[in-house]
């Protein structure tokens, strides 16, 4: 499918706002943009991978609209973005590995989890205290971890890295998501330009997306700053969760 109807559009560009404004606040483009895809036609995993693809421009208006957040914060996030790129690459490559069939039964899990995982208590950690090297590493770790899941789905994968960067000791939770729009914008984008060459994207489904999605992504930094995203994040959760069963309902029946 090369072309998408005026009515599919529409849906998409509606999809992309609200994922793009999710997405900057806490992580969940994905919970909408994702099934957006497969309401306008698209199968599963061309669905995933246009979806990743398009939300490269949340990953920029989500970066745009958090730069006064990330003043200061350059020299913690560059030794994570490297953990972002391998992590990224890494969870592409696994879902172009992942044949089709069995794709479609793991993305309830996928979705499930990600919705139940916004409801994680997040404590932040004490700064005074020096981090010993295995928590350093443990540190790395789960970035890595994240990002691939990131690149694989994405689903929620923002609210696990801010929940993440909360207990590492983020200033308030505007820095923490600024610093999360950031990492997960790079592993989007090393994923993006893998499945942009070796994957079935739909390049009109992610224009019109991807358009809607940096709309959204911009304003969403300044919704952070003024409003607590607690509510919007349980409200989309319980979507997500909802949607995750009617998915495996589909799959396993």
């Amino acid at each position: 499918m090369c072309r998408v109807a005026w009515s599919q559009a529409v849906l998409l560009f509606a999809a992309g706002v609200l994922g793009g404004l999710t997405g900057s606040i806490a992580g969940l483009a994905s919970v909408v943009t994702y099934p957006a895809l497969l309401v306008a036609g698209l199968p599963p995993v061309s669905a995933n991978v246009t979806n990743t693809v398009a939300l490269v421009f949340n990953g920029v208006g989500s970066v745009l609209g958090s730069r006064p957040e990330l003043s200061g914060q350059g020299a913690s996030l560059q030794k994570m973005l490297p953990f972002a790129v391998v992590g990224g690459a890494a969870g592409a490559v696994l879902l172009l590995s992942t044949p089709a069939e069995g794709f479609e039964k793991v993305v309830p899990l996928l979705l499930g989890f990600a919705a139940l995982a916004i409801a994680v208590p997040v404590r932040p950690r004490d700064t005074s205290r020096p981090r010993h090297p295995i928590g350093l590493i443990a540190e790395g770790a789960a970035v890595l971890a994240i990002c691939v899941y990131g690149g694989y789905f994405g689903a929620a994968a923002g609210v696990l890295l801010l929940a993440l960067l909360l207990r590492l000791g983020g200033e308030s939770l505007a820095h923490a998501n600024a610093g999360k729009n950031v990492i997960l914008g790079i592993a989007n984008g090393v994923a993006a330009v893998i499945f942009a060459v070796a994957a079935p994207v739909h390049w009109t489904a992610v224009l019109v997306l991807g358009l809607g999605c940096l709309l959204g992504s911009r304003l969403g930094p300044v919704v952070v700053r003024h409003a607590p995203a607690g509510p919007l994040r349980i409200a989309i959760g319980a979507a997500g969760l909802a949607l995750a069963v009617k998915l495996g309902w589909d799959a396993y029946r």
